[in-house]
């Protein structure tokens, strides 16, 4: 797909990144802070669905485009309300690499 119009940019998403905290069994917990907001473009890819065990599990791709900006890593996700878009790539896009395009699989809370 082509890169979006900034009128395209209508999901005002926010960015968070992981933060890892040390529990008393040696493990870790994970928090998610949030990093940024930023306005993007969401665009449906593919879907899937498939059984585990005795109940079926939807998966959902997306392409999410955004102007660049400061580091967007495959460790950080979206959230847009109730719905996380986990990052899978990052991408550079356009001819002066204005643009990441961020691969995500949509998860469920």
């Amino acid at each position: 797909m082509s890169e979006p119009l900034i009128a395209e940019l209508g999901e005002l998403l926010t960015l968070e990144e992981p933060i890892r905290t040390p529990d008393a069994g040696g493990g870790a917990v994970i928090a998610w802070s949030p990093v940024d907001t930023v306005w993007a473009a969401i665009r449906p890819r593919s879907g899937s669905e498939t059984a585990i065990g005795d109940r079926r599990v939807a998966r959902v791709t997306h392409e999410i485009w955004l102007r660049a900006r400061a580091p967007v890593t495959p460790a950080m996700r979206f959230v847009l309300g109730d719905r996380l878009f986990a990052i899978e790539a990052v991408l550079q896009a356009g001819a002066r690499r204005q643009w990441l395009k961020c691969l995500c699989r949509e998860e469920l809370l």
